[in-house]
């Protein structure tokens, strides 16, 4: 897989923008706030349908414009031939923007676009994610399922409407503005799309186990054996499914949700936590070994995310300067066997030589693309 072309109009700080991506490793140069996590932002957008820097899609629109557009081509291998994929982010308020997404001409949801381009994206708040929130490791996992299964990635978008018009009716029935009722209709969403969304989450667990335990294995040898365990505030009981187990939770503490005004339990409130040698790495591991865990989860994931010996566009996104000599002398040789990957730095010199060397190369300023080998590669 490998995307082709990458064209912006309206997008963040690219007021237009074409650009042509060759084969191989792509390195965008630039200072901060210049546009290089952008391009990587844009992206992530073509291939989730959301940006992983904002949940506010109208932030994605550049000041002034009435719209954002982004398109890409993909080409795949022989059994699938090419994508095109164009999003438009129009202002619908001064807050607010309405999205339309097209797949090779035809409009789509954005379950369907996993099926177009597959990523793998490694950016510097990742670097969080074994001590960081519960949300950020969700969030990971959600992204890594939704992009291998448009059904988990349906489920879950239900799930999340569901829940945010049952915490209001349960603020409501707080406030007496509202009868308790007409709760069990999102009950019953909540248990149906939660259920299948928790069921899902263990099953990528269970497949992303041994490509996680192998990739540290070979990064960290000796150190124990790495995995990921699914916590969940609906436990099931013996013989109970992931749906019975949150059913069964929800009667539970309907009275103090009543009190609250809140969803108490459900996949929202999930957690995965890290363990090195089944001992919690965000409490006993050091700094080296969690981020020996998180690019192995990384690496983990281009294995899981190929497809018929395809794999996914890999997008670094300034971490380089992040990992030390041997983990980024990792990291490269892997770069070097895919098709194609995306890495932004401010510095060439945080990367390897010969990386560089068998690279393409643009610089970006103040939004503008331009090849650092003078080549008609980039042009804005």
């Amino acid at each position: 897989m490998q995307v082709r072309r990458l064209a912006l109009t309206g997008f963040r700080s690219y007021e237009a923008l074409e650009l042509e991506l060759p084969p191989g490793p792509g390195i965008v140069v630039g200072a901060n706030a210049a546009g290089k996590t952008s391009l990587i932002e844009a992206l992530v957008v073509l291939a989730r349908g959301a940006s992983h820097r904002t949940a506010a899609d109208a932030e994605l629109i550049a000041w002034g414009a009435p719209f954002a557009r982004l398109e890409a081509d993909i080409e795949h291998g022989r059994a699938r031939g090419a994508d095109g994929i164009a999003i438009t982010v129009e202002r619908s308020g001064s807050t607010s923007a309405r999205k339309r997404l097209l797949i090779n001409g035809i409009g789509r949801r954005t379950s369907g676009l996993g099926e177009a381009l597959r990523i793998v994206l490694f950016a510097p708040e990742e670097m969080q994610l074994v001590v960081g929130s519960p949300s950020l490791r969700r969030a990971t996992v959600d992204a890594l399922a939704a992009a291998g299964s448009p059904a988990y990635a349906r489920a879950l978008s239900v799930y999340a409407r569901a829940l945010q018009q049952r915490n209001g009716l349960l603020r409501r029935i707080r406030e007496r503005a509202a009868d308790p009722d007409q709760l069990p209709y999102w009950d019953q969403l909540i248990v149906e799309e939660g259920g299948a969304v928790v069921a899902a989450r263990l099953d990528l667990l269970t497949a992303l186990a041994e490509p996680l335990l192998m990739a540290h294995a070979e990064m960290a040898p000796g150190e124990g054996a790495l995995t990921m365990r699914y916590v969940t505030n609906a436990p099931p009981h013996e013989h109970e499914t992931p749906t019975d187990a949150l059913r069964r939770r929800l009667a539970e503490t309907a009275e103090k949700e009543l009190w609250n005004g809140a969803t108490l339990v459900g996949p929202h409130r999930d957690d995965v936590i890290f363990e090195l040698g089944g001992r919690a790495l965000s409490t006993f591991g050091s700094r080296g070994q969690q981020r020996t865990a998180i690019l192995a989860l990384k690496l983990a994931e281009l294995e899981l995310l190929s497809v018929g010996g395809e794999p996914p566009l890999l997008l670094l996104d300034d971490v380089f300067s992040e990992l030390d000599p041997e983990r980024r002398a990792h990291l490269v040789r892997r770069i070097r066997e895919l098709p194609q990957a995306i890495i932004t730095t401010t510095t060439l010199d945080d990367l390897d030589p010969a990386l560089v060397a068998g690279s393409t190369a643009w610089r970006v300023t103040l939004g503008r693309v331009e090849s650092l080998a003078a080549s008609p590669w980039a042009r804005s």
